[in-house]
């Protein structure tokens, strides 16, 4: 992966792991939908782009889930490992998608 997409990746994740906490506003969640929707369809182009076909799915999943123009809503219980879970397929992408975006 380009160092360029390393950031991203971890800032993702991180805002992942802070909507598990009870102190986030409702405004937060709205940012974080955009944010991860907006992403996850950029991060599966690319994947589809280097045939990590199955990666593309996984952020296409990721990317309908976090859809802030046609939101799931689930409750909180619900998203808490949905969050978790997003969190750990950004992370594991920097090491899924490492060698094959420099041929981009």
């Amino acid at each position: 992966m380009n160092k360029e997409l390393y950031f991203p990746s971890i800032i993702i994740a991180v805002l992942l792991i802070i909507a598990i906490f009870p102190i986030n506003k409702y405004g937060y969640y709205i940012f974080l939908r955009w944010v991860v929707c907006l992403s996850s369809v950029f991060f599966a182009y690319l994947a589809y782009q280097i045939g990590k076909k199955y990666w593309a799915w996984i952020m296409g999943i990721i990317a309908v889930l976090f859809n802030p123009i046609i939101p799931i809503y689930l409750k909180k219980e619900i998203w808490r490992p949905i969050d978790i879970i997003s969190a750990g397929i950004y992370l594991i992408s920097l090491f899924v998608l490492k060698d094959k975006m420099s041929k981009l």
